[in-house]
């Protein structure tokens, strides 16, 4: 089975996007091999949200082939003939973790993935902590959220920039 892995960068005060859905304040550090990473996945997952931001600063950095599905209600499939537009983020999750492929990125937005792990279809939750204070934004996860159990898997520091990378595994009960 695919895992669903939320991979994001996170403000050391938790936001995953400042309050305008700004995230200029990210800086990727030289040791950090994003290729590499990118290339574990051939599916994204965005929010209408993240999706727009996105947009704004030149589109998501998806690996060339990868499958892009933003879910929204209110996008105009139309406007947007290179994305899959989609409504029901469990339904399409469900379906797409049992299909074969690489691993599927979970890229944004908070509500996106609040709504995936609350169904259980979030497997690993994989941080990278900028060393920014951005005071207010987009949260890691905004409330309404359940509790969820993390198990962490491993961590990395990054010393030209101080980022600090974390994975954790997400512990379903049984």
């Amino acid at each position: 089975m695919r895992l669903v892995r939320y991979s994001v960068a996170m403000s050391l005060d938790g936001y995953i996007a400042g309050p305008n859905g700004e995230f200029d304040w990210i800086v990727m550090d030289p040791d950090l091999d994003f290729s590499s990473h990118a290339a574990r996945f051939d599916t994204y997952l965005l929010g209408r949200k993240s999706f727009e931001a996105m947009q704004r600063m030149g589109g998501a950095p998806t690996q060339s082939g990868a499958r892009e599905i933003v879910f929204s209600r209110t996008l105009n499939p139309a406007d947007h003939p290179r994305v899959v537009l989609e409504t029901d983020a469990v339904r399409v999750v469900k379906a797409l973790r049992e299909q074969p492929g690489k691993d599927i990125w979970l890229f944004g937005g908070g509500a996106l993935f609040r709504g995936l792990l609350d169904a259980g279809l979030v497997d690993r939750v994989e941080v990278g902590i900028i060393p920014v204070l951005l005071g207010g934004g987009v949260p890691l996860l905004p409330p309404p959220a359940g509790r969820a159990t993390l198990k962490l898997l491993s961590h990395k520091a990054y010393e030209k920039t101080g980022t600090v990378g974390l994975e954790y595994e997400v512990v379903h009960a049984r």
